[in-house]
Order: C-alpha cells, then sequence, then structure tokens
C-alpha cells in the first residue's frame, strides 16, 4: 500500500486528491506544523533529508517533490487516465502545468508569505524597520508578479474549462494549491470569475472531498 508523509496545510494535500481520483487504497502519515514556527517537525528529517513534505513510499520505491510524485504515479497507476492523449497540444499544456505550478506559481505566493509574517519574527525594536522594508518589498517586487500570475490563470481558462483542456487531468490538481493560496492572500475571487469557477468544481469533486477527510483541517479549501 502507498504510505503518504503528509504535512498539515500544505501542498501534500494534492497527493491525496490525485490518489483519491485514481481510487488507490493509501496510508496518511500525519506530522503537524510547529505552532509558532510553522515549519514541518523534525521527524520528516527521517523521512527525507530536507525534512519536506509530500514524500510517498510505494514497496521499496520512496518519491519526494510534488510534480515527480505526480508523474510517478500517473506512470505507474494512471492507465491512461487524468492526462490528456500523448502527442497532443493538450498534453503539453498538461506537462506545463505541471511543472509550472512549482516551479514559477509558488516562488511569489511563498515570498509574499514570509514578508507578511516577517515583521512578526523580529524584536520589538526593529520590528517598524522591518515592516517598512517588508511592505516595499511586497508592493514593488511581489505583488506585480503575483497580478501577472492570476492575469495569466484567469486568462487561460478562458481556453477551455480545466487547464490543459476541456477534461479534468492531473494539471488541475497540481494547480489546485496555487489558486487556493492565491485566493487567500493575493486575489479576490470575486474578481476572477473563472478562478471563482474552477475553485467551485474541484471543491465539488467527491475525490477532493474524501481527500480533506483523509487528511484533515486544510486551512485554503
Amino acid at each position: 500500500m502507498i504510505k503518504v508523509h503528509h504535512l498539515n496545510d500544505s501542498r501534500s494535500q494534492r497527493v491525496l486528491w490525485l490518489l483519491e481520483e485514481l481510487g488507490l487504497p493509501y496510508e496518511v502519515v500525519r506530522y503537524q506544523r510547529n505552532a509558532a514556527t510553522r515549519l514541518a517537525p523534525p521527524e520528516l528529517v527521517a523521512i527525507h533529508p530536507l525534512g519536506k513534505s509530500p514524500v510517498i513510499e510505494d514497496g521499496d520505491i520512496k518519491v519526494a517533490e510534488t510534480g515527480a510524485i505526480f508523474e510517478y504515479l500517473l506512470d505507474a497507476y494512471g492507465e491512461g487516465r487524468l492526462r490528456p492523449a500523448p502527442r497532443t497540444e493538450n498534453a503539453r499544456r498538461f506537462t506545463y502545468w505541471l511543472h509550472y505550478a512549482e516551479g514559477s506559481a509558488m516562488p511569489p505566493l511563498l515570498l509574499s508569505l514570509v514578508f507578511s509574517v516577517l515583521p512578526k519574527r523580529v524584536p520589538g525594536l526593529v520590528r517598524p524597520l522591518i515592516k517598512a522594508v517588508s511592505d516595499k518589498t511586497i508592493a514593488t517586487l511581489v505583488a506585480p508578479q503575483l497580478r501577472a500570475a492570476v492575469a495569466f490563470w484567469e486568462a487561460e481558462l478562458t481556453r477551455s474549462e480545466w487547464f490543459a483542456g476541456d477534461q479534468f487531468t492531473a494539471a488541475d490538481i497540481i494547480m489546485s494549491f496555487p489558486v487556493e493560496a492565491g485566493a487567500t492572500r493575493a486575489f479576490d475571487v470575486a474578481d476572477q470569475p473563472r478562478l471563482k469557477a474552477f475553485l467551485q468544481r474541484i471543491h465539488a469533486r467527491p475525490a477532493y472531498q474524501r481527500a480533506l477527510e483523509r487528511g484533515g483541517p486544510y486551512a485554503y479549501a
């Protein structure tokens, strides 16, 4: 049985969702973030040297990194499901979103989070200075990147209902976290009707809801 090392409120929720969509049996090993730092616990270092989640174990095979996990599961168990036919335009779009979600979408979201919480983590005497620097960095560097990204996502969903064509695929699963996280800290869904509809569609999927039940509290649903 596949074992998922799952951190609360993290990108590993997508792995549970993918497994539910594929109908595969799996075991969830839960880890809780440190309440003060929001970092993963040291126990994850025993699973992977970087102490990150998600990591899956499938017998003797261990796979880390969300995109790599998606490729492994689809290759090993997908049987053509949740991905477009090979050597098509939608297949190229699928590959793009599979890599874009982690490679380009997440860095500005993480920077937004880091600079938002940084002033709260420094001594009181320097807090005004750090807050001024953080606010300036967000306004001049991070926010423009996020606005461009959100506009890009919204525009892409004018091409088709889903990110890689007219059919739901694993590209939509992997893009769910940037869109959900973005809706909490980068854009108002009322201003992005296609992204709003995308979120409504994924949240209504039975497999998404089952994954939430298995994974526990998830701040972005």
